[in-house]
């Protein structure tokens, strides 16, 4: 095991899984899973996306999207709505039930990311907050 640890890239992907099973652990409870929650969080960001958008944004296949926002929209946290630009076309919007929810989840998360990181301290975790945004900045696409 030590050799794999060796590897930077193998502790991010095992580090990758452990956290999402904790998160996924917490949103189980009101019915969401990871996927939801990302889902959740874009539509925090914006007045309202097409699937598509949804898709490319969040890199989840356009099938997995419409079983998303199926889910949200049965809980009360997404509903689509015509497109102010295109009536013909549906944009996904976050509910105010959904906002609530996402506050929520987000204090789970917090939680997730305390155990996560708890062998560091506060300057560390700011550290290492800011070295994998850079990562991530470089690395869309």
């Amino acid at each position: 095991m030590r050799a794999l640890h060796a590897d930077t890239g193998y502790l991010l992907y095992r580090l990758g899984l452990r956290s999402g099973r904790l998160f996924n652990a917490t949103l189980e409870e009101s019915g969401l899973r990871l996927r939801h929650y990302a889902l959740l969080r874009y539509l925090a960001t914006v007045e309202g996306a097409l699937q598509r958008e949804l898709s490319d944004r969040l890199g989840y296949d356009p099938s997995a999207i419409v079983s998303l926002v199926d889910d949200l929209e049965r809980l009360g946290f997404a509903e689509r709505r015509p497109s102010p630009e295109d009536r013909r076309r549906r944009v996904v919007v976050l509910t105010d039930p959904g906002r609530t929810m996402l506050r929520d989840t987000d204090k789970a998360g917090r939680r997730v990311t305390d155990e996560l990181l708890d062998p560091l301290d506060a300057k560390e975790r700011e550290q290492l907050h800011a070295l994998l945004l850079r990562v991530a900045e470089r690395s869309k696409g």
